[in-house]
C-alpha cells in the first residue's frame, strides 16, 4: 500500500479516546509518520498502558467544553474516536450513550469551529444499518428502524458532522466500522468467551443460537484504510465503510478460541436468533469505496482472534476492571 507519510508529516492532531483500542494505534501510526499528537481521553474506558510516550496527554471529558476547547487549540486535524462503544450494554446507560456520543461530538465540533479547525475523521459503526436489508451492505443502503441505542447515537453524529461539513465548511471523514479486532482489544466478544474460559474452561453460555454471522477487522488494517482515505479522499464529506470481506458464524468463532486456548467446554445458547436487544444477527458491509483507493485487509478473521487472544493473556490487567451487569431479557 502506498505510503502516507507525506499526508501526516507535521500536522498537529488532535486524538479524542486516544487511550483506547483503535484511538492509541491511530496515535502511533499518526507518530510514526511524523505528526504532532494530542491525546484527550477520560480513562472511563481508556488504558494509560495504551498511551503513545510521545503524544502530548489532556486527561478531560468532551462534556466539558472548555477541555474541549483546549484539546483543539493548535490543531489542524482531529480523530474523534472518544464513545461509548458498548451495543450490549448501551441499555444500562442510555444517557451515558447518548451524552457520550452526541453532547461530546457537538461540543467538540463547536471548539472546531471556534478554533478555527476544520478538519475531523470519525469512528462510526456499522451498526447504523441496523438490520440491514441488503448484504454486503454499501454506503448507500436504505437505513432501517434503528436497532440499539447505540447506533441511533452514532447516527445522530454523523448528522452534525455532515452539517458541519455543509453549514461551516468542514470536511468530515465518517468511517462505519466493523467490530474490530487484534492488540489492545478490550471489550467484545472474543474478550466476553475468554473471560468466561478464564473462569470456568468446562462450559460456556453464549446469547444466540451461534448462527449469527459478521465480519470483523484487525486494528491495523483498519487504521491503515482510515489514514489511506484521509490522504486521498479529499471532498466535503467522505463516508466509507471498513470491514474484511469474509464474516464468521459465532460457533465458529468460539471453535477458534476454544482451539487457541485448548479447553474443551459444554457450548449452552440461550436467547434463540438475536443474542441480546440490538443485536443484528448478520454483518457484513460492502467496502468497494475504499478498496478503489487501494486498500485491502492484510490478515484473515482467524488470524485476528489468535492474534487477539495472545493480547488478553499476555495482559492480564485488561480485565481488572468491573464488568457491567447483564441487561434484563424480559
Amino acid at each position: 500500500m502506498t505510503s502516507t507519510v507525506s499526508s501526516f508529516a507535521g500536522r498537529r492532531v488532535l486524538v479524542t479516546g486516544g487511550a483506547g483500542f483503535v484511538g492509541s494505534h491511530v496515535a502511533d501510526r499518526l507518530l510514526a509518520e511524523g505528526a504532532e499528537v494530542t491525546i484527550l481521553d477520560d480513562f472511563s474506558t481508556g488504558w494509560r498502558q495504551f498511551v503513545p510516550a510521545r503524544a502530548r496527554l489532556i486527561e478531560a471529558d468532551l462534556l466539558d467544553p472548555e477541555s474541549a476547547g483546549r484539546a483543539v487549540a493548535g490543531c489542524d486535524l482531529v480523530f474523534h474516536l472518544a464513545a461509548y462503544a458498548d451495543i450490549k450494554d448501551n441499555l444500562l446507560e442510555p444517557r451515558r450513550c447518548i451524552d457520550q456520543n452526541v453532547v461530546a461530538t457537538q461540543n467538540l465540533l463547536e471548539a472546531m469551529r471556534a478554533a478555527g479547525v476544520r478538519e475531523v475523521a470519525f469512528a462510526s459503526t456499522g451498526s447504523v444499518y441496523g438490520d440491514a436489508t441488503e448484504v454486503p451492505t454499501p454506503e448507500d443502503a436504505p437505513f432501517p428502524v434503528q436497532t440499539s441505542i447505540y447506533g441511533t447515537s452514532k447516527l445522530a453524529a454523523e448528522g452534525l458532522l455532515t452539517s458541519y461539513a455543509l453549514g461551516y465548511g468542514f470536511r468530515t471523514w465518517i468511517f462505519r466500522f466493523v467490530s474490530l479486532l487484534g492488540p489492545r482489544y478490550t471489550h467484545g466478544h472474543v474478550i466476553d468467551f475468554w473471560r468466561k474460559l478464564r473462569r470456568d474452561p468446562t462450559r460456556l453460555d453464549v446469547l444466540g443460537d451461534g448462527r449469527q454471522k459478521k465480519s470483523y477487522l484487525h486494528v491495523v488494517d483498519c487504521v491503515s484504510g482510515m489514514l489511506l482515505a484521509l490522504a486521498r479522499s479529499r471532498e466535503p464529506i467522505n463516508l466509507f465503510n471498513l470491514g474484511h470481506h469474509d464474516w464468521i458464524e459465532v460457533d465458529q468463532s468460539i471453535a477458534v478460541i476454544t482451539r487457541t486456548l485448548g479447553v474443551k467446554p459444554r457450548i449452552v445458547h440461550a436467547g434463540g436468533e438475536r443474542g441480546w436487544v440490538g443485536d443484528s444477527p448478520r454483518i457484513l458491509l460492502d467496502t468497494t469505496r475504499l478498496r478503489a483507493l487501494g486498500w485491502a485487509p492484510t490478515r484473515s478473521i482467524e488470524e485476528s482472534i489468535v492474534e487477539t487472544l495472545a493480547f488478553l493473556e499476555a495482559s492480564p490487567f485488561v480485565n481488572d476492571r468491573q464488568q457491567p451487569a447483564e441487561v434484563s431479557r424480559r
